[in-house]
Parts: C-alpha cells; sequence; structure tokens
C-alpha cells in the first residue's frame, strides 16, 4: 500500500505542475499575438528606410557623419539580445552559445557586451565579461522609447572611438515554430554592392542632408526591429516549450496511472490468495 501511496502523491504533484504549464502556454499565446501584430506592422517600415540608406551610401562621403566611419576591427561590441525569464526551451541558450563562439575567434580581451535581458547579463556577468551596459525588466512595458534610449548608449560608444564596430545577437521571428538565430553589423553602415539596386531617383532635399537625417532615426528603427523580432520569438519558444512539456506531463500521468493500476490489482490479487489460502488451511484442519 505504501507503493500506491508514493505513486498517487506523483500523479497529483505532475497533474499540479501541467495546470501550471498549460497557463503558462495560454499567457505565452496571448503575449505572442500582441507581439506579432507590432513586429509585423514594423517590418515593412524598417525593410523600406533600410532599402532607402543603402541607396543614398554609395553616393556620399564615408566622412559626413561619424556614423559612417569604416576603421580596422580592433575591438567589437556585442548587443546579446535575451528574455528576463527561462521556459523558453533554448531561445537564450542560443544566443549566449553564439556569442560566446564569435567572442572565441576575437578574444575576451578586445570584446565589450551590452546586456538586454537578464538571461544574457546573468550568464555573462558570472563569467566575468566586459559589460557596459544592462538594460533589464521592461520587456512587459516595451515602447519605442526603450529602442532609442538603448540605442543612444550603443551609438555613442562607437562615436567615441571605444569600438570599432557593434554586432547584434538576437532571435529573429520566423515562424511559431522557429526562430533564427541571426548575427547583424548595426555599425558602421556599409552596403553590399551586390544587394544595392541602381534606381534612378531624384533626391529633394540633397543626399547628403537625407542621410544626414535619416541614418539616426535609421539606426532607432533597427534597435526597435531588435526588440520586437526578439520579444515575439521569445513567446513563441515559451509557447512551444510549455505545450511539449504539457503533453509529456499527460504522457507521464499515463504512464503512472497505468503503473498504479498494476500495483492496485497485484495488492488485490495478493490479498484474495491470502483469504482463499487461510479459507483452505481453516478446512483441512
Amino acid at each position: 500500500m505504501a507503493n500506491l501511496k508514493i505513486i498517487r502523491e506523483r500523479i497529483k504533484s505532475i497533474q499540479n505542475i501541467q495546470k501550471v504549464t498549460k497557463a503558462m502556454k495560454m499567457v505565452a499565446a496571448a503575449k505572442l499575438r500582441r507581439s506579432q501584430e507590432r513586429m509585423e506592422q514594423a517590418r515593412p517600415y524598417e525593410e523600406r528606410l533600410s532599402g532607402v540608406i543603402l541607396s543614398l551610401l554609395p553616393d556620399v562621403e564615408r566622412n559626413l557623419l561619424p556614423l559612417l566611419d569604416v576603421r580596422e576591427v580592433n575591438r567589437v561590441a556585442y548587443v546579446v539580445v535575451t528574455s528576463d525569464r527561462g521556459f523558453a526551451g533554448a531561445f537564450n541558450a542560443n544566443v549566449i552559445r553564439r556569442t560566446e563562439e564569435e567572442i572565441r575567434v576575437l578574444g575576451k580581451e578586445k570584446v565589450d557586451i551590452f546586456c538586454i535581458g537578464r538571461k544574457g547579463r546573468d550568464y555573462f556577468k558570472k563569467r566575468s565579461y566586459t559589460i557596459i551596459e544592462e538594460q533589464i525588466e521592461f520587456w512587459n512595458d516595451l515602447s519605442f522609447e526603450h529602442a532609442i534610449k538603448f540605442g543612444n548608449s550603443i551609438i555613442s560608444h562607437f562615436t567615441n572611438g571605444v569600438v570599432d564596430e557593434v554586432r547584434v545577437v538576437y532571435n529573429w521571428f520566423k515562424n511559431v515554430a522557429n526562430q533564427e538565430l541571426r548575427v547583424e553589423r548595426l555599425l558602421p553602415l556599409v552596403y553590399d554592392e551586390e544587394k544595392v539596386a541602381l534606381v534612378d531617383r531624384l533626391y529633394e532635399p540633397s543626399k547628403e542632408q537625407l542621410v544626414r537625417s535619416l541614418i539616426p532615426r535609421h539606426l532607432n528603427v533597427e534597435m526597435w526591429k531588435y526588440l520586437l523580432e526578439s520579444f515575439a520569438s521569445e513567446q513563441a519558444a515559451r509557447m512551444v516549450a510549455m505545450d511539449n512539456a504539457t503533453e509529456n506531463a499527460g504522457e507521464l500521468i499515463r504512464d503512472l496511472k497505468l503503473k498504479f493500476n498494476k500495483a492496485r490489482q497485484a495488492s488485490i490479487t495478493k490479498e484474495v490468495l491470502e483469504i482463499v489460502s487461510g479459507a483452505e488451511a481453516l478446512a483441512n484442519a
């Protein structure tokens, strides 16, 4: 009977955990819908603005803005975008692992890190990496002002000459089941000649004035993109992880119930045999 009691307690415990994972899945699904809408609204604007910037860069001088200054890369800053909370599968682990691979190539002493999200901050802080800035506990109130604030400190780190390049490691939302890990260069702004479409346009005002006006806005929009993509990817990863956890809990409960029924049947059979044996012994006596 003690064995039956232990199995019953395990079933009850797993059922309680299953209720929690179901609730977390529902919360993640609700957040995903809202974050996905915002992300899909921002994507066309970011893509068109990037296209305009890329079409302007070949025709302007690099010394026009410090943000266009291409220098020899001696020191690099990494913007690591993770979440504040776990239970999202490999969402954070993939970002951290890829960042470490990148840093290993350059050397730990040549890298500065901007941590966006608690998970990345905790990991790199424990391992004594050079963390310039950390941003946590803002995801639930995420707004464009956060992108401007984070972007200003990252941009000033580059324009002051502390680092020669800024790279961003984040999860790009592909669909609910898949998130694509990406590493993108934020600064300096460069263009790929093969990807720039040659279009004859008339610009008013001049290209130089447009570049001065649009590039700061472009960088803020890029930062906004990283935050939106990562937040939507986090909710999708958490929803899938909690759905899998709920299903696994259900399978475990079914296995334990089968085990419980077998143990109970064995116990009943044993008691019946003892009663029959006792009755036969009395009859023979």
